[in-house]
């Protein structure tokens, strides 16, 4: 049987995040690279690695919070690709899952899922508590607006002169829903 290729699945939460120090220095035929939420699975890139691995593979992920922030979708994933012949690789954790009924992974792979659920949690409890506070303090004014009054107002006038919305929000260099709630909110 011919070996297949190894192929990696990076994921940072944001833009702006650096994806630099996950699989450093690991050698790979492929890298598919996500920076959204790993709150839940719907991720392109991560998708289409799922479409795109085939039976001899391997999938190398840094750690298993990389791959999935809860343990249902982690435990799908995984059970997915193995059972299609598809090994995943996590190395911060040094876990290898073949598909082989191994009592030991299946534990590791729930508790370190499970452990990874709860961090996210608590980060979003931390962020909530911090934000509280400092709206107590008179210290958050919220996320910057995305339009100004004047581009609102520009805005409204070539949507009353019958512009198409979409065109609007592009040339804003922004989306859609973001015009519509702009349009919406600073109203009247």
């Amino acid at each position: 049987m011919a070996k297949g290729q190894r192929v990696g699945y990076i994921r940072v939460s944001t833009v702006d995040q650096n994806t630099a120090r996950q699989l450093d220095g690991v050698e790979l035929d492929r890298i598919f690279e996500d920076k959204a939420s790993g709150k839940n699975a719907k991720r392109p890139q991560l998708q289409e690695l799922l479409a795109y691995v085939r039976e001899g593979d391997t999938v190398v992920v840094h750690s298993m919070d990389r791959l999935a922030r809860n343990v249902d979708d982690l435990r799908r994933i995984v059970t997915d690709l193995s059972g299609r012949g598809v090994r995943v690789e996590f190395q911060r954790e040094g876990v290898i899952f073949t598909g082989e009924d191994n009592p030991m992974n299946t534990l590791l792979l729930t508790m370190l899922g499970a452990v990874a659920e709860f961090l996210r949690a608590q980060n979003l409890e931390n962020q909530r508590e911090g934000i509280t506070k400092a709206k107590q303090a008179g210290k958050y004014k919220g996320r910057k607006r995305a339009l100004t009054p004047e581009q609102v107002e520009q805005a409204r006038q070539r949507v009353a002169a019958g512009e198409r919305k979409t065109v609007i929000a592009r040339d804003l260099g922004i989306n859609r829903d973001t015009l519509y709630q702009s349009l919406k909110t600073r109203s009247g």
